[in-house]
């Protein structure tokens, strides 16, 4: 057992941990508030426009986009958010987790799969396991900006339209709730058709300017849209797992040093009593 010098050094270091990570906590909770602020404000457009383009998808147009139309699939290609920074408790690898069991579906079929990693962890992970990473982008800000991430959309979307890979995916946390992150993969390209819609009637469009030129700035926007809105969302799901982790670790500092104050007022104990039982002893002898 650890003399009581030793268990009053490491009962203060634990408390000083436990101030670092208090304070860490309310750091992510009031980052939290803003970038749930920023999720609010973009969601409701990232709503919309994907609701208008499933009505397009599932139009009885002449003119198919090829954002629009599907093919035999040999390669596909998903793009991965993640966080940059650690501290944020399962978020990442249970998004991960849920990544690598949909690619092993494909590599089944004897699919290859290439990854754009938006986020220095997801880096981190695919350099170990492994896998045919085309386009990375970390150290994305807390407050994410369109200019960050084009770069990389570009090359996925720029290898569908040569055809080099037949279908995109886009992986990542989905804020529900403080307590709540859930893991996500969807389809971006080809599009989806929206459900709604396939349930009433066909939709059809009246097109100005032509259909191509409209539907090539609109698909684009769309999908950019879409990957900026999962940056947006995967800032707040990080600052709300990150306050949550510093939450539990705050509490599991305070159980510690209970635990161990416990153990050393058992400790101090134990040697007054054998002191006094040696003074008894040697009262008695004499």
């Amino acid at each position: 057992m650890a003399n009581a010098k030793e268990l009053r050094k490491q009962i203060g270091s634990i408390k000083n941990t436990q101030k670092i990570t208090s304070a860490m906590e309310m750091v992510a909770a009031s980052k939290m508030r803003k970038a749930q602020e920023r999720m609010s404000r973009g969601r409701p457009y990232s709503d919309h426009i994907r609701a208008v383009i499933g009505h397009v998808a599932n139009a009885s147009a002449e003119y198919k986009h090829m954002f629009m139309i599907e093919r035999p699939v040999k390669r596909i290609g998903y793009i991965i958010v993640t966080t940059d920074k650690g501290l944020c408790g399962g978020l990442n690898i249970n998004l991960l987790k849920a990544t690598v069991n949909d690619i092993r579906k494909w590599v089944d079929l004897e699919v290859e799969v290439d990854l754009c990693l938006i986020g220095n962890k997801g880096a981190q992970f695919f350099r170990s396991y492994g896998g045919n990473v085309v386009a990375a982008t970390s150290h994305v800000s807390e407050q994410p900006q369109m200019s960050d991430l084009i770069g990389s959309i570009k090359v996925m979307l720029d290898a569908f339209e040569q055809g080099k890979i037949d279908k995109i995916f886009l992986s990542n946390n989905v804020f529900v709730n403080t307590m709540v992150q859930k893991p996500t993969i969807r389809q971006l390209v080809p599009l989806d058709p929206d459900e709604d819609s396939k349930r009433q009637h066909p939709w059809d469009y009246i097109y100005e300017p032509e259909a191509k030129d409209l539907l090539e700035g609109l698909l684009t926007r769309f999908i950019e849209s879409q990957v900026y809105q999962a940056v947006v969302e995967n800032v707040a799901c990080e600052q709300a797992a990150k306050m949550i982790a510093m939450k539990n670790a705050t509490e599991n500092a305070g159980n510690l040093v209970d635990e161990l104050e416990l153990i050393m007022n058992n400790a101090r104990q134990a040697a007054i009593t054998q002191e006094l039982s040696e003074i008894v002893g040697g009262a008695a002898a004499v």
